[in-house]
Formats: C-alpha cells, sequence, structure tokens
C-alpha cells in the first residue's frame, strides 16, 4: 500500500480509507444479514467479519487497480476482469478448502462475483475523480494487442477460471465438494 501511496498520499490515501470504510460497512450489514458468515476472525469479540483483511487487502486491491488501470473503457474491462477472477478465485479457494468463510441464506459465487465487479467499478470511479491522472501509471493499450504481456495474462487468467468454474461445477455435481 504505501508503495502506492507515496506517489500522491493524498489521493491514493482518500481512496484507500474509502474502500476500507465503505468494504468494511458493506461486509458487516452482509454479516449482519446472515448472508455469509466468518467463523475464524482475529478480533471475534469486535468485529463479526476479517477487519483486517477488509482493511488492508481490498483497499490495497482497488488501490492497485486505479493506479494500473488501463485508460480506455475498452481495455479497463478485461483489466478488472483479471483482477476480480483472481478475487474470487481466493474467496472461492478459503470458502471450499478452509472454514474461514462460510455462505449462508441465498448467498453464493455468483452473488459475490457480482459484488466484487460493483465494488471494483465503483472504486475506479471513485479513483479517476480523486486521483490524478498525472500519478497514475496505466497499462498501455499495445499490452493488450495480440501476443504481448497483458493479452497472454489475461487469458491465461481468463481460460484458467473457465476450466476452474467447470471443475467445480462437477466436483460440486458429483458430490465431492465439501466433504
Amino acid at each position: 500500500t504505501l508503495w502506492i501511496v507515496r506517489y500522491n498520499w493524498k489521493g491514493y490515501g482518500l481512496l484507500y480509507l474509502a474502500s476500507a470504510v465503505s468494504g468494511s460497512a458493506i461486509c458487516y450489514v452482509l454479516v449482519v444479514l446472515g448472508f455469509y458468515y466468518f467463523p475464524y476472525r482475529l478480533f471475534p469479540a469486535l468485529f463479526k467479519f476479517p477487519i483486517t483483511a477488509i482493511v488492508t487487502f481490498f483497499p490495497f486491491y482497488n488501490l492497485l487497480g486505479v493506479r494500473f488501470s488501463p485508460q480506455k473503457w475498452t481495455y479497463k474491462i478485461p483489466f478488472y476482469w483479471v483482477l476480480v477472477n483472481i478475487g474470487l478465485l481466493a474467496e472461492t479457494l478459503a470458502k471450499n478448502h478452509t472454514n474461514l468463510i462460510r455462505y449462508d441464506f441465498e448467498w453464493d459465487f455468483w452473488d459475490s462475483y457480482t459484488l466484487w465487479w460493483i465494488f471494483f467499478l465503483l472504486f475506479e470511479w471513485i479513483g479517476g475523480k480523486i486521483v490524478p491522472p498525472s500519478v497514475r501509471k496505466p497499462i498501455p493499450e499495445d499490452a493488450f494487442r495480440y501476443g504481448n504481456w497483458a493479452f497472454i495474462l489475461l487469458h491465461i487468467t481468463m481460460i484458467g477460471t473457465i476450466f476452474g468454474i467447470g471443475w467445480y461445477l462437477g466436483d460440486m455435481r458429483s458430490g465431492t465438494i465439501g466433504r
């Protein structure tokens, strides 16, 4: 976080704070409403959700997105697609292979996926308002052209997550997930 905030502590710092506060509020509301539950927390007496992850990981991930997102929306969408899919992969692994998060009351991966998108796009917009373009470092459009590094990373991530979803659905139908 300090690596990014040092470029403009007011803009990135405000974005970090806004992301941490709103992420905490959203997570708190969803836990109180019973959509998901965190059985293991660092401060269980104080917080119903993993406050340390919410105020460190998510804001940093937003700062990373705002700092490096391409200028044109044509390229922002694939850029955030990679970030969202990596984030949801981490959440899926945490849900399926640890007891760190449990979905309850009608919550599922699609709801998380949608919330990830809303959160990132909202903070891309907010970041565009409070972080000056001079301190952002957008990935150049050429990087997304066929054969270049962003094109390759985008396709590896997307193909990998598509196969991962297929594997997950296959295991879920066969009954091996959750044993």
